[in-house]
């Protein structure tokens, strides 16, 4: 019989061979080491220096972009979002944007007041941020611009356009010179334009020369086989520098150190807030119960056309910064007196400026003031004028800003009878006053 006998000595012994194989080139690898270092010490003369190793670097700073920036103009730099337009158009106006440091610095100082709530209304629609530096373009971020265009307002809008998009145009105010309804009735418009065109930079174009005109003019070229970008078209001087113009002003807000520009911080947070008021209102008691100037009052409410805020079927607002609006309704509550010191006259047939301006102790030329009259309007009978109301001659403080000039409305059937019509307003024992955050009621006709 054959036996078979177990391998495992056999297995040992190689296992045991290797590892001893393996010792051996171990400890001769370690003694070349020395052998190299001595041998480059004798060449160089000097011992080779030894690193030693320290702790680990700091880790690199993070930005967390889920908290919101203090200073709006990094909140304005993240929400970029068009394409770049390079032209040579581009680098002229930076150049004259760079050469009149005064004037942007004015704007920016302007802006100040507007620049939070416009960023906020584009971030609501997803629409690049850009758009907020449009009103430099446009009106030097002035409420009160007017153009030979007849375009009014931040915005620019002509009186057909601001229709369209609901925005009041009347004897009491022009909704084209408001701050929250034409930015809405801006970013409507440019929404729209946006979406016929599928492209920034032609529906700038829309915007200041007419997307009808802008689309003949794509039609156009698309017939000869030619391009159809912004820069290709045929357009008006005007609007062939209008996006250049947005662009030089983009690249100055992204990258101000190069350009030596210091743009002063603006705070990252509402700059103001509306209040709802219940009844007629003078523009100097509004200011003056907010404990504002005229001017900075009128800053925020451009629109009104007359020294007195109306009231809208029981409910007006007025526009206040934000660190004002509980003084103003404090005063308004602690105010006992009447809230207007004007009344509407309408004209009789017979009497004119003078006759009435006389009957109500102003002289001719404040009552035209008052009521936005130009030299060359022709006033008469069926005219509604505003005069001073139970005797009162009117506050100086009301004319301490001229108001817009506008041409009185003339009803289709004039009023034969000469009854004053005094001007509605509620006890001012229970004023009412209701605080809501940046938000206006939409524009109605």
């Amino acid at each position: 019989m054959f036996k078979l006998k177990p391998a495992l000595p056999g297995v040992l012994a190689s296992l045991v061979l290797t590892l001893f194989s393996h010792l051996a080139v171990a400890e001769a690898v370690p003694s070349a080491v020395p052998a190299a270092t001595s041998a480059a010490e004798e060449r160089s003369g000097e011992p080779m220096p030894v690193i030693e190793l320290k702790e680990d670097p700091p880790p690199l700073a993070t930005i967390d972009l889920t908290l919101p920036p203090d200073d709006l103009w990094i909140r304005i730099r993240q929400g970029f979002g068009m394409a770049n337009l390079d032209s040579p158009l581009v680098q002229q106006q930076q150049a004259w944007y760079l050469a009149r440091p005064d004037y942007l610095r004015r704007v920016v100082e302007r802006s100040r007041r507007y620049m939070h709530h416009i960023v906020e209304e584009l971030e609501k629609r997803g629409m690049p941020t850009e758009l907020a530096l449009l009103p430099i373009v446009e009106s030097a971020y002035n409420p009160m611009a007017y153009s030979r265009a007849h375009a009014s307002g931040m915005w620019q809008f002509i009186p057909s356009t601001g229709k369209n998009y609901q925005l009041d145009q009347n004897w009491w105010m022009d909704q084209r010179r408001d701050i929250i309804a034409s930015t809405s009735a801006a970013l409507e418009y440019l929404q729209s334009i946006y979406e016929m065109h599928g492209d920034w930079h032609l529906a700038l174009a829309s915007y200041n020369w007419g997307e009808n005109a802008v689309a003949r003019a794509i039609n156009k070229n698309r017939a000869k086989g030619l391009p159809t970008d912004y820069l290709s078209l045929t357009m008006p001087n005007e609007t062939r520098w209008y996006v250049p113009k947005l662009q030089a002003l983009k690249n100055i807000v992204a990258q101000p150190d190069l350009f030596h520009v210091r743009l002063d911080p603006i705070p990252n947070r509402p700059y103001f807030q509306t209040v709802e008021v219940s009844a007629h209102m003078d523009v100097a008691i509004a200011a003056r119960l907010a404990e504002m100037t005229i001017e900075e009052f009128l800053a925020l409410n451009p629109a009104y056309n007359r020294p007195v805020i109306p009231d809208s079927k029981g409910s007006g607002s007025i526009v206040l910064p934000s660190e004002k609006v509980d003084v103003f309704v404090s005063n308004l509550e602690a105010h006992k007196k009447p809230l207007t010191s004007w009344q509407a006259y309408t004209i009789r047939k017979g009497e004119s400026l003078e006759s009435v301006a006389k009957a109500h102790g102003l002289t001719v030329a404040r009552l035209r003031q008052v009521n936005g009259i130009s030299a060359r309007m022709r006033v008469g009978p069926g005219h509604t004028l505003l005069v001073p109301a139970r005797g009162d001659r009117g506050s100086d403080n009301l004319f301490a800003v001229n108001l817009p000039v506008a041409k009185p409305a003339v009803p289709k059937n004039p009023a034969k009878s000469g009854k004053k019509t005094p001007v509605k307003a509620k006890k001012p024992a229970k004023p009412a006053a209701k605080n809501v955050a940046a938000q206006r009621p939409p524009a109605r006709n």
